[in-house]
């Protein structure tokens, strides 16, 4: 069945639409969109990381979150923007008008179910910009949407327990993290024996980049035709596990804040944006 990691009883699609115009206080309950792509992570990686993460997280929210507060999860957008990775087999990319409308029309599709609240929780570094854009676009057309864009990273987790000072300061791709919580998640799918460690070259403007990390655009295989961009070498199972109920319990208490979080709702602008490509159009 296509729930995933998510528990049955929190996942929308296996309610009926009468089931789910019955659910009380539609207008509150979080609707949970995991995003994430099918991109190039490395030889001993599957090209699933981003996808398997954030949907692996929101599950594992899901199951330990109260059962007095109402979320449920969407199926994840499997698909990314992932332009940067597709020199290599196995990358599947949208561009980012085609991620835009997706996300936009699945939020929109919420909305006419009734609800209100809407959490992205995005795996894949590469289209945060296009979540964000996507988020302000509804809050826009409408009034008393609460949208909240977010990385699943970007909540307090353990891994910097287990990472040196060198990969929390220059590795962002199938590394240690990534490589430690997919053995929890996946670890079938997991094979050290291709791991190598490789990072970039430190940015030479400190001004423009003070970590060292690239200021400017990059592609994957600017870096070598590994894909890697970090140290794997150093994860294990344990540390995953740590990892991942870390990040668990932090998105559990994050879904369980947004559904008792009021923010103001406003009357229906006299404008708005228009449906495609963001264009603004004045209304009659």
């Amino acid at each position: 069945m296509i729930h995933g990691y998510c528990p049955p009883a929190r996942f929308l699609p296996y309610l009926s639409w009468t089931e789910v115009a019955a659910l009380p206080d539609r207008a509150n309950t979080v609707i949970v969109l995991p995003t994430g792509s099918i991109e190039q992570h490395g030889p001993h990686l599957p090209c699933a990381v981003d996808t398997v993460i954030s949907a692996g997280v929101v599950g594992h929210a899901l199951a330990r979150l109260p059962a007095q507060v109402p979320a449920f999860a969407l199926p994840p957008i499997t698909y990314g923007k992932s332009e940067e990775h597709l020199h290599f087999p196995g990358t599947f990319t949208l561009d980012g008008d085609a991620l835009y409308q997706t996300v936009v029309q699945v939020a929109e599709s919420a909305y006419r179910s009734g609800f209100r609240k809407f959490l992205i929780v995005n795996g894949h570094g590469g289209q945060p910009q296009v979540m964000e854009m996507a988020a302000r676009e509804l809050r826009l057309r409408h009034g008393d949407y609460i949208v909240v864009p977010h990385s699943t990273w970007r909540l307090p987790h353990v891994a910097g327990r287990y990472l040196s000072e060198r990969e929390k300061k220059l590795a962002m791709h199938a590394g240690h993290a990534e490589t430690a919580i997919m053995m929890a998640l996946a670890p079938d799918t997991v094979h050290m024996e291709r791991a190598v460690t490789n990072y970039p070259p430190e940015f030479p403007s400190r001004l423009l980049s003070p970590d060292g990390r690239p200021a400017c655009a990059w592609s994957a295989r600017d870096f070598g035709p590994s894909g890697i961009i970090g140290d794997p070498l150093p994860a294990t199972r344990e540390q995953g596990d740590a990892i991942l109920d870390s990040l668990a319990a932090s998105w559990a208490r994050a879904i369980a804040e947004l559904h008792a979080a009021r923010w103001p709702a406003r009357e229906q602008e006299t404008w708005g944006l228009g449906h495609h490509r963001g264009h603004i159009q004045q209304q009659p």
